[in-house]
């Protein structure tokens, strides 16, 4: 009769916090000094190419935004956050007031549609 092999435990090493995020943080090493676009939308319209040419200084164009509604902010053309116009100092600046799901994001990118914000 064959004489059974020994049979022990499986041995694991310690999983802590900081193991898991490290190959994370190393991939966004990778990509942090790629330059993308920002781009902060206050609204579009679309106009005739001799309403264009009629434009000066003082001129008013209508957006198809309310007064206060939330300006997109976008990456590389994708809708990434709403936010808000400050002024700090003498300077216009945006605050982000939110930041598009993940899964949003992620449906915007394999479409042609920007995501619901």
């Amino acid at each position: 009769m064959a004489e059974a092999p020994a049979v022990k435990p499986a041995e694991f090493p310690e999983l802590s916090a900081g193991a898991a995020s490290a190959p994370h943080a190393a991939n966004l090493e990778l990509v942090k000094d790629i330059q993308v676009t920002l781009t902060v939308e206050l609204g579009r319209t679309e106009m005739l190419i001799q309403d264009i040419l009629e434009l000066t200084p003082g001129k008013v164009i209508e957006l198809d935004r309310l007064a206060g509604e939330p300006l997109d902010i976008l990456v590389n053309g994708k809708l990434l956050a709403k936010g808000e116009v400050v002024v700090v100092d003498e300077n216009f600046g945006v605050r982000i007031t939110s930041i598009i799901e993940p899964s949003a994001r992620e449906a915007a990118i394999h479409s042609d549609k920007p995501p619901a914000g």
